[in-house]
């Protein structure tokens, strides 16, 4: 997705253009048509996360969207053989390994990783041997991330939730810490040589402090977008967030 090490990228998740058209169990809104949406104006990569249940995202859309786009396409999955075995075949750009609980509404932290490093360190070694980027998304934590560059990977993704939650809760002075915290840990994950992305939650009030940060080279955006394009399209909701990102980065 890119090699000037200036540019901020966006990848646009498009889950849930899924989630709206399997509400009522038919073919439409095609989040591969969302895709192309956003690749049209201007998102350099798209985000799909296909879920153990299939909420949103099926199979056939991950088939549909490695023929379709001509961005990148950043696979979202479990740590499971069955993924595995999906990313295998596909060979997407990149793979981020989420955690993922049935019970959720949306992923809910980072991916335990300095727990689990042997089986983590075993499991994302085909899919780097085959080609794919891969990227962990973990919590703004030295542990976690210092274990991500141990066992190999590419990215981490930093989990900016926790940020955005106490933004819109009012908790400002948490907040705060929470924005130091991202900070600090995408210089570290920077000097320890990872590529650092950042999402979850983003919004045009909380995405400037984030895109901001020198060391992160991509935000992935997904709900706050598809929400936002019921009101004003989904090509100006991905220019209104370009245009503050590119500010940030001023």
């Amino acid at each position: 997705m890119g090699s000037d090490e200036t540019t901020l990228r966006l990848g646009v998740n498009i889950d849930h253009v899924a989630t709206l058209r399997n509400a009522r169990g038919g073919a439409y809104p095609d989040p591969v048509r969302a895709a192309k949406l956003a690749e049209a104006a201007g998102a350099d990569g798209i985000t799909a996360h296909l879920r153990e249940d299939r909420r949103h995202i099926r199979d056939a859309d991950i088939d549909a969207l490695m023929a379709a786009l001509a961005v990148p396409l950043n696979f979202e999955m479990a740590a499971t053989v069955e993924m595995q075995e999906i990313a295998l075949r596909h060979r997407p750009h990149a793979v981020c390994i989420v955690p993922e609980k049935r019970e959720e509404r949306t992923t809910e932290g980072g991916l335990e990783v300095a727990g689990d490093k042997a089986r983590l360190a075993e499991f994302i070694e085909p899919l780097a041997a085959v080609g794919c980027r891969v990227s962990l998304f973990v919590a703004a934590d030295r542990d976690q991330i210092s274990a991500a560059a141990e066992i190999g990977a590419a990215v981490v993704e930093l989990h900016t939730g926790a940020y955005c939650d106490y933004h819109y809760e009012g908790r400002f002075a948490e907040r705060d810490e929470e924005l130091a915290r991202l900070g600090e840990m995408a210089r570290l994950a920077h000097s320890l040589g990872l590529e650092v992305h950042a999402g979850h939650g983003l919004t045009f009030d909380t995405v400037t402090p984030v895109a901001a940060f020198p060391e992160v080279r991509e935000l992935n955006i997904g709900h706050f977008l598809i929400s936002e394009s019921v009101f004003a399209g989904l090509d100006g909701a991905i220019s209104e967030m370009r245009a503050l990102m590119r500010s940030a980065r001023a």
